[in-house]
């Protein structure tokens, strides 16, 4: 591409999109009295400076996240999980980096500054989903899918919501809203029209998309309408926090049963083609789950030894109704081969390199320490989910684990999915479509999820105190 269409793909639209992102970041954060005090920065004291310098650097910041993502697809879903990532970057790099520095030459790296820029980040990510969607929207292709296939889609959304409410409610006894459902189907659906990869990236995308979900429900529309304020404060963040888990379980559950009605539909009225380098359904499902136990063992040894530290092999073992440190192994030993299996089903042939394997494997543990100590343990034990901020901090440590474990479980698997060599196929024609398929994902929004999974499991507990 010449310089000349670097900036008119690239720049322009990207600092045209940071422009709008800009004023709709700003008006929130004005809202909240979170606006960042640029104008001290030459000595005045104007919310009006203030606004103007917050909209000129969301515009250069915008052009910068255009050429970052100019490569990259065009889908709505990709360019705002780039653009979360992109947002929650620059919080880290404006009101917790640069402007205290510049304001107090200090960088505020402590986790009492971090909590007080709560609002920020809020702020940030809201400004970086808007920048995505203009993006998407400014760089939509000219043929654009017809009305047809975002009707289906939006009616396959829209049953994978539903379902996914009967589900949660059937099983936990939480209420979740048929509302909720719904929107939340219909709107993975208009970013996905067309699902471009396997049930288990779905699953993180529906993840992230829960989390989005929240911070744009709960905390923003829900409060606006009702009392004409956003939510956006830390007391507000932790009287929701049941509200999260259950949007990060929704969204997840939304994108799993439309990427399968998806696949069902395709199965009836299109007809499947396969590339000749793939094995039978049946094989690569054994193959899959085989691979899947054994990298959940190599988890789950670090997943025990995470829990003997902390002492909570006893606690495992209440599931069955013991507190031996026997029983706790056997029950661990069980869930870490169920939840390998299960990667291995929902995620084979996704990770072309122990990079993405690690971001898979990381982004699929987090997802089990909501849905495992927190949802189904606790449901197992005859009680409720216990979707409290005082036992998300009492099962801090637990995260820890699982992500240790999915990080092994991640890396093991690829490690093992990468030594097939099918007989028929030349192992040189294998590795470049191994290469092609890697260069695609890349083009996606897969690391931005795997770095977005990362703050909400990392950044969002430690901001609300647990």
């Amino acid at each position: 591409m010449t310089w000349r269409g670097f900036v008119r793909d690239g720049l322009l639209p990207g600092a045209l999109a940071g422009l709008i992102g800009g004023i709709v970041s700003g008006l929130a954060l004005s809202r909240v009295g979170a606006l960042p005090a640029t104008a001290a920065l030459v000595h005045l004291d104007s919310a009006v400076v203030d606004f103007v310098f917050h909209a000129a650097a969301a515009t250069i910041i915008g052009g910068g996240f255009g050429l970052l993502v100019w490569h990259q697809h065009t889908r709505a879903g990709e360019t705002l999980f780039w653009g979360l990532t992109y947002g929650a970057l620059w919080w880290f790099v404006g009101p917790l980096t640069l402007m205290p520095l510049l304001l107090a030459g200090f960088l505020a790296w402590d986790l009492h500054s971090a909590q007080e820029a709560f609002a920020g980040l809020l702020g940030h990510l809201l400004y970086g989903a808007t920048t995505g969607l203009a993006l998407a929207a400014l760089r939509a292709q000219r043929r654009a899918l017809s009305l047809r296939v975002y009707g289906g889609a939006v009616a396959r959304g829209a049953l994978a919501g539903l379902i996914a409410v009967w589900l949660l409610v059937s099983t936990t006894g939480v209420p979740v809203s048929w509302s909720s459902g719904l929107l939340v189907g219909i709107i993975f659906a208009l970013l996905y029209p067309i699902p471009h990869d396997g049930a288990g990236p779905g699953l993180i995308r529906g993840t992230v998309l829960g989390f989005v979900s929240w911070v744009a429900g709960p905390l923003s529309l829900m409060p606006l309408l009702a009392g004409g304020r956003l939510a956006w404060s830390l007391d507000d963040a932790r009287t929701a926090f049941a509200a999260l888990l259950g949007l990060l379980l929704l969204g997840a559950l939304c994108a799993v049963w439309y990427r399968w009605l998806d696949g069902l539909v395709r199965l009836l009225f299109a007809e499947v083609r396969r590339s000749y380098e793939q094995e039978g359904a049946g094989i690569e499902g054994l193959r899959a789950v085989g691979r899947g136990a054994l990298a959940g063992l190599v988890g789950g040894i670090l997943f025990t030894l995470v829990i003997m530290r902390i002492g909570g092999l006893g606690a495992v073992g209440q599931i069955i109704g013991s507190t031996s440190m026997g029983s706790g192994l056997f029950v661990q030993f069980v869930v870490s081969e169920t939840i390998g299996v299960t990667y291995g089903l929902l995620f084979r042939r996704q990770s072309y390199d122990v990079g993405s394997g690690l971001g898979w494997g990381l982004a699929y543990g987090f997802f089990w320490w909501v849905l495992g100590p927190l949802t189904l343990t606790p449901l197992l034990l005859g009680a409720r989910p216990q979707w409290t901020v005082e036992s998300a901090a009492a099962l801090f440590p637990y995260l820890i684990g699982h992500l240790a474990y999915g990080a092994a479980l991640g890396i093991v698997f690829h490690l093992l999915e990468a030594r097939q060599n099918p007989w028929w196929i030349p192992r040189t024609h294998a590795e470049a479509a191994r290469v092609a398929r890697h260069r695609e994902q890349l083009l996606t929004s897969a690391p931005a999820l795997w770095a977005l999974i990362v703050m909400i499991a990392l950044v969002i507990p430690v901001l609300l105190g647990l």
